[in-house]
């Protein structure tokens, strides 16, 4: 399509270009002047009579400057009374009658003034069946006989020649260089020209919409892989890659899929095992190991549980209601109080003045702040207290008094299966996974820093107007 485009601005611009040229002949109306042609010209205002009425050749300036330019131009100068003027070396051929003359020419163009009726012929000397004649001939017997317009090109081309008649093309090629240059440099020029001008415009728009595409790939993450970049508006010559990166998206999504249906099912299959295991464990003697072993029962099963959050995360967003996170934070923190109180921890909620509505998946919110509440149990120190805090700002802050999280490791923390801890109870994933749940809902999470001691962990949702 592209190269398509410049193909025809470059006709259109040579078109134009034409056009152009042959406009302003017509309304110039020039008359191009050969050597000898302009060696008539130059004679034309140098002839005049004395008072005698004797033909004379006055030395004009133009005259003189043409004799500068051409010193082996020569002239007759005849009137009808006979009377004749001659200069410079006139060859025979020329010095005889005006009638001979035309017997010793091969070929010539007879044409009358310009506002004599009379059409031009042309005459010629050639041998026939019947021997040597004389033709002369025309199309036409008079000038009005014509289609409206007429256009009568000549061209003749006459190359230096050697004293013994052979072309000398050493002396003529200089000259069809520079002829070819007068010619074409015009040309070159303004096509030139006009390319430097129009091309960035045609090729701005060709690529409009090659922007446009990259603009939605640049757009595209993992929660839109399933999308494909538009073919409308891209350039032919680009749609094949295009089209090749549309087919990579697609690969790269039914992957993506596959893989999570792998870890859906593998947490799902695991699920079962381990409710095995903890019933078996809960049967033995209450034993240092036998407590060890039910602890370890229990990060397989929040793990299993925190795989099966993560496909949570490919709900529809049309499953988001109003949601009132006070009642959330208070139920989430009523759930997690008897864990924490079995680790050591006293657990407080602090509710705002009302009610704070947002528009989410209360499932998702839910999982996101059992996640922050759970990671507190297992890192906040096994003493102090637990505290859930819910504000109008649409804010939700679990607080602990353990040793916190080092300036220097709070974004370090939000990685999947990053443990500050390598021997840490946690699998890393609960802070990761709070994170994509606030993202997704066009919040954040971030760890604050303060006087206090321990680590703060806020969820921030837009509110419901």
């Amino acid at each position: 399509m592209l190269v398509r485009r410049l193909i025809l601005l470059q006709a259109a611009m040579l078109a134009i270009f034409i056009a152009l040229c042959a406009a302003a002949l017509w309304v110039a109306n020039p008359r191009l002047l050969v050597d000898n042609e302009a060696a008539v010209a130059a004679l034309k205002d140098a002839i005049d009579r004395n008072s005698d009425g004797t033909l004379v050749v006055h030395e004009t300036e133009e005259l003189r400057h043409f004799r500068e330019s051409f010193p082996h131009a020569w002239y007759i100068v005849r009137d009808r009374t006979g009377q004749s003027i001659r200069s410079g070396a006139v060859p025979d051929v020329y010095t005889g009658t005006p009638g001979a003359l035309l017997d010793s020419v091969d070929h010539a163009t007879l044409e009358l003034a310009r506002d004599d009726l009379r059409p031009e012929a042309y005459v010629e000397n050639t041998s026939t069946k019947a021997g040597p004649v004389q033709i002369i001939a025309a199309t036409r017997s008079s000038r009005e006989q014509t289609d409206g317009l007429e256009i009568n090109i000549s061209a003749t081309i006459d190359v230096a020649r050697n004293p013994d008649g052979s072309r000398s093309w050493q002396r003529a090629l200089p000259a069809l260089a520079l002829v070819l240059a007068i010619l074409l440099l015009p040309i070159v020029v303004v096509m030139g020209v006009t390319t430097l001008v129009t091309t960035p415009a045609v090729v701005r728009r060709s690529f409009a919409g090659l922007v446009d595409t990259a603009d939605q790939a640049a757009r595209i993450d993992i929660n839109t892989r399933g999308m494909q970049l538009p073919l409308q508006r891209v350039p032919q010559e680009i749609a094949p890659l295009v089209q090749a990166f549309n087919q990579t998206l697609a690969r790269l999504a039914h992957g993506y899929d596959r893989h999570n249906r792998f870890l859906t099912d593998a947490a799902h299959e695991l699920r079962t095992p381990i409710a095995i295991l903890r019933t078996r464990a809960e049967l033995l003697t209450r034993e240092p190991q036998s407590e060890r072993l039910l602890q370890d029962i229990e990060r397989l099963s929040h793990l299993a549980q925190q795989l099966l959050d993560h496909q949570m995360l490919e709900r529809p967003a049309d499953e988001r209601r109003s949601i009132d996170l006070t009642e959330l934070g208070r139920r989430v923190a009523a759930d997690f109080a008897p864990l924490a109180i079995e680790a050591g921890y006293d657990l407080a909620f602090e509710p705002p003045g009302g009610p704070v509505h947002v528009e989410a998946n209360g499932s998702q919110i839910e999982r996101a702040l059992a996640n922050l509440v759970r990671n507190a149990i297992d890192h906040g120190g096994g003493s102090g207290t637990i505290t859930v805090a819910v504000d109008d700002s649409g804010g939700i802050e679990v607080r602990d008094e353990g040793p916190g999280i080092p300036p220097a490791e709070r974004e370090n923390v939000f990685q999947p299966f990053y443990r500050l801890q390598p021997q840490s109870r946690g699998a890393g994933l609960g802070l990761n996974l709070a994170r994509q749940i606030a993202e997704l809902h066009g919040g954040t999470v971030r760890i604050l820093g303060g006087p206090e001691r321990g680590a703060r962990v806020r969820i921030e949702l837009p509110v419901r107007r």
